[in-house]
């Protein structure tokens, strides 16, 4: 764990580097064209991309060394920021757009290629634990970054923001180039070569469905669970305008932060737990803890006194951080050669889901109010989640699927309850 504790510090940069960027950059655009038609335009093409470029990933992580893939994901945001950076003002515009598609290709790649990784570089038993940190790292890296972006393109503008943004990618692609990884399984063969690829006697998407349908029915509602994701993050600024009109901001901040201690505190608490018990949650855990957090946020825009609705925001931080561990270490449960795969499908339909909320929660916010339209989106996710948590508790033990992994060392395959 000590050397995956210093790819964890590199992939915090590199994720806190990702949100300065995410609001410095469509900042920058409004301004550079005045328009919040094309601000809205680069948020779809970068969304658009993320979209598309997960099935891209899923077969380049499947077929290719993914320790290179992550660090040419993160020197190829590098040298995009600073191609704009040093591009005369009358070519930024276009640049703009080939920016926004070269950052969500390059973040969903390098998050494909870290998680289907983590067995391997950690061993299969303490995936959760390794989850755990980056969950933990990017909660801290969203805080650091949505605080300080305003700050430093205020105080330093937009260049010194590009360039820092920059130089955290080029230090993550510099610290995982010294670590001495392995991030795939052993078989004999050279990764990047014809011979490591996938074969096309390996098992399909649709056998896979077939073979384990509840982890199809996980990844399913992750898609839903995006819808919700995205109606609490479009409609919490007009929440925040209803509760303080003279300071929206105030909330937005007390919220966020709140949420990310909740998710750092369920880290902590469920990493001890997997050390004492030596298990890993499965699914019902993942059901009840989606449910948890979109009842959560549901109560945040019910108009509970402040320190309720903050109390609330850190459960539904808890709930979150613990299913997007328990979601995570789960899929990494397969096999090495269907992972990479199976966590790119899982990008695109994750990235599908919230783009589409944002949609449909920017279109009900104009009718309805905030409460309305998180509690429509998010019941959803809790009817979904219902339905798979009856079905996990009625179903014959006969009826539950295996998944087989490889321990690490001894080379003999063994059966994981999912």
């Amino acid at each position: 764990m000590k050397h995956f504790r210093l790819l964890v510090l590199g992939n915090g940069l590199s994720t806190y580097g990702s949100y300065l960027n995410m609001v410095a950059l469509n900042v920058f655009v409004y301004d550079v064209t005045g328009s919040a038609l094309a601000a809205g335009l680069f948020m779809a093409v970068r969304l658009g991309t993320s979209v598309a470029s997960g099935f891209v990933s899923g077969r380049l992580v499947s077929a290719y060394d993914r320790k290179r893939l992550i660090i040419c994901a993160d020197l190829g945001q590098a040298v995009a920021l600073l191609a704009l950076l040093m591009a005369p003002e009358a070519g930024r515009l276009p640049l703009l757009y080939g920016l926004a598609v070269v950052t969500g290709g390059c973040s969903t790649l390098s998050q494909v290629a870290l998680r289907s990784s983590i067995p391997e570089i950690v061993g299969a038993e303490h995936r959760a634990r390794a989850n755990g940190l980056l969950v933990t790292a990017r909660s801290l890296a969203m805080m650091a970054g949505f605080s300080s972006a305003g700050v430093v393109v205020a105080q330093l503008g937009y260049a010194a923001a590009f360039v820092l943004d920059a130089g955290t990618f080029l230090v993550s692609a510099t610290v995982l180039t010294l670590l001495p990884i392995r991030t795939r399984a052993r078989s004999g063969k050279r990764e990047g070569t014809e011979e490591s690829k996938p074969s096309p006697g390996r098992p399909s998407f649709r056998l896979m469905w077939a073979a384990a349908p509840v982890l199809m029915a996980m990844i399913a509602l992750r898609a839903v669970d995006g819808l919700g994701s995205s109606s609490h993050n479009v409609a919490l600024p007009v929440h925040s305008s209803l509760l303080d009109p003279e300071h929206p901001a105030t909330f937005i901040s007390q919220f966020w932060a709140i949420w990310a201690v909740g998710n750092i505190i369920a880290q902590q608490v469920l990493a001890r737990y997997t050390r004492r018990s030596g298990r890993t949650l499965g699914e019902r855990a993942f059901a009840i803890g989606a449910c948890v957090m979109s009842g959560a946020f549901i109560i945040v825009f019910s108009g509970l006194p402040t320190g309720l609705t903050l109390a609330t925001a850190l459960v539904a931080g808890a709930a979150d951080g613990i299913t997007e561990v328990v979601y995570v270490s789960r899929l990494q449960a397969v096999p090495d050669e269907e992972r990479g795969r199976l966590f790119g499908f899982s990008a695109s339909v994750e990235n599908a889901g919230f783009g589409l909320g944002m949609l449909v929660s920017g279109f009900l916010l104009e009718s309805f109010s905030p409460f309305q339209v998180v509690a429509s989106l998010h019941g959803l996710a809790i009817a979904g989640c219902l339905a798979l948590l009856a079905y996990l508790v009625l179903r014959r033990p006969s009826a539950e699927p295996d998944v087989r992994v490889r321990p690490p060392g001894n080379g003999v395959l063994r059966r994981e309850r999912g």
